[in-house]
């Protein structure tokens, strides 16, 4: 059998010995180089291409159906659960806690969740929105463990590695925030990026107020891909007399979005992340959805003063 292998940044220091291993049974192996985003970003077109019998991803679960034979093989890492007893002070003024982590720890949350119960508080855990498969799972675009709890829980507390999860969860939540990063040692609330997110988020829809120009980016990524939301955008925009062509790439450089000068913003229609993440890469705002609504909203009043 013919596979390839996909692996995210962070695992692809493996890639060379789990090709031996399969190397090994008789498979023929292939493995892809290109960066990868997570499950929402599967190599398919390299797998067709190279015509491979299957895609073996590694490091996610499933996140949606795909028209091609992939094996999706999670990375559970075993990370240091004695920082848990340095969280108790902080948490010490609440009762009613979320507890929320990746897919990596996810093997882990019976006993993060047994030791909090343990120590007095109650813990709930959230059912994601549909992209991620577990209670307490979150990913980059799904932070529904904590969002759907957050009027039901006095904290939510994020344990795993890196602050890329926790920044997007703690954005569509209300409650404290704590995120304990295990291998860095790190216990800290993450609240005051609520205030930061927000204040960006003001300064890109008044950038764009006076735009002449949009373009709508459209992923072809199979869980990223959203043509039909591209498309409605573009009709609203020019609905306000706007010029708005959509941009289509698989992975948005965004040196090339800069070469686009005669574009005054662009509206995000790809991984909900790059409009919240990667503004700082490009020279003109990458609005969402909802801020290029609330951008028009506003610019509609200013016409009508």
């Amino acid at each position: 059998m013919r596979v390839l292998l996909q692996f995210p940044e962070g695992l692809k220091q493996y890639a060379l010995a789990r090709a031996r291993e399969l190397e090994m049974r008789g498979e023929e192996v292939f493995i892809s180089a290109s960066p990868t985003f997570g499950a929402c970003d599967l190599a398919i077109d390299e797998a067709r291409n190279i015509k491979a019998d299957r895609l073996i991803h590694f490091g996610h679960n499933e996140f949606n159906k795909v028209d091609f034979d992939v094996e999706f093989v999670p990375c559970e890492v075993d990370a240091p659960l004695g920082i848990l007893e340095s969280s108790l002070e902080k948490l010490s003024p609440f009762r009613k806690i979320s507890i929320v982590t990746t897919v990596q720890h996810l093997h882990q949350l019976k006993s993060i969740r047994a030791f909090y119960e343990k120590s007095g508080f109650e813990v709930v855990l959230g059912k994601p929105f549909g992209f991620a498969k577990a209670e307490g799972q979150i990913l980059g675009c799904d932070v529904g463990s904590a969002a759907r709890v957050d009027r039901l829980v006095d904290a939510h507390v994020y344990f795993g590695g890196g602050r890329f999860h926790p920044l997007g969860a703690v954005i569509n939540t209300t409650k404290p925030f704590l995120m304990i990063e295990p291998f860095e040692g790190l216990v800290q609330f993450i609240d005051n990026y609520r205030e930061i997110h927000k204040k960006r988020s003001k300064g890109k829809i008044l950038s764009a107020l006076d735009a002449k120009s949009i373009g709508v980016m459209v992923s072809t990524k199979n869980g990223q891909s959203n043509l039909a939301l591209g498309r409605l955008l573009k009709r609203m925009i020019e609905a306000h007399e706007i010029n708005a062509e959509i941009l289509v790439s698989n992975t948005f450089d965004f040196n090339s979005l800069n070469n686009m000068m005669e574009f005054d913003a662009f509206v995000n229609t790809a991984c909900p992340r790059i409009a919240i993440d990667d503004v700082d890469r490009t020279m003109k705002p990458i609005l969402s959805a909802n801020e290029l609504s609330e951008m028009l909203k506003i610019r509609d009043g200013l016409a009508h003063k």
